[in-house]
């Protein structure tokens, strides 16, 4: 009798299978107890969480109202003032931005025919550059790298000294300045008022010479 009771097989309960059952889309969901409402912080004893409701004994810690901001370490020295600052546009610095477009003279050379005119439309249509995002406005410069023996007419926002050398030498017109934005200046402040001044003849250019 105990033999053919081991060898009988075990039945199933409804609980097994249950628990046995495998994930489906209809019966899946959070883990029991991992989402839970959150606690409404209490004001005094009564609420039930103790004395001070979690909040401590005193300090800016324990008042209503905002805390102290991301990064601030109790008025010492933070992280971000201790570790070094980088290089560049990287460490926010605008010398590290680019300011042109640039391009060789060997580029005018291989892409455009005699008597073309060189702007930046003209480069970009050319498909020597294709600038994105901030660059799109940025002027062009014209760089010396290579020869030319072509004439042309350039108009650039700027070139370097042996750019123009080449250009010139090859019969290039040279246009520079294109593109270029000025900053603004308060014509009502006295850098402004002087220059005008200066332009006008009514002070000198250089610095006051000592008496």
């Amino acid at each position: 009798r105990a033999a053919r009771a081991a060898a009988a097989p075990r039945a199933v309960t409804a609980a097994s299978a249950a628990t046995e059952e495998r994930f489906r889309l209809n019966n899946i969901g959070p883990a029991e107890g991992a989402k839970t409402d959150k606690t409404r912080k209490g004001r005094g004893i009564s609420a039930g969480q103790g004395a001070t409701c979690g909040f401590g004994m005193r300090g800016q810690k324990s008042r209503s109202g905002t805390g102290t901001r991301p990064g601030f370490e109790g008025g010492q020295n933070p992280l971000y003032r201790r570790l070094p600052k980088l290089k560049g546009i990287a460490g926010g610095m605008p010398k590290g931005r680019t300011k042109f477009n640039t391009v060789n003279v060997r580029d005018l050379s291989a892409n455009f025919a005699e008597n073309d005119e060189v702007t930046m439309e003209s480069i970009k249509a050319a498909g020597i550059l294709k600038p994105t995002g901030a660059q799109r406005d940025l002027p062009l410069k014209i760089l010396g790298e290579g020869e030319i023996d072509m004439k042309l007419t350039i108009k650039a926002g700027a070139a370097t000294a042996g750019a123009v050398a080449k250009l010139e030498a090859a019969g290039c017109t040279v246009e520079l300045g294109h593109g270029i934005r000025n900053k603004w200046v308060n014509p009502n402040s006295r850098r402004a008022r002087r220059q005008r001044m200066r332009e006008a003849g009514e002070l000198a250019s250089g610095p006051p010479a000592d008496e």
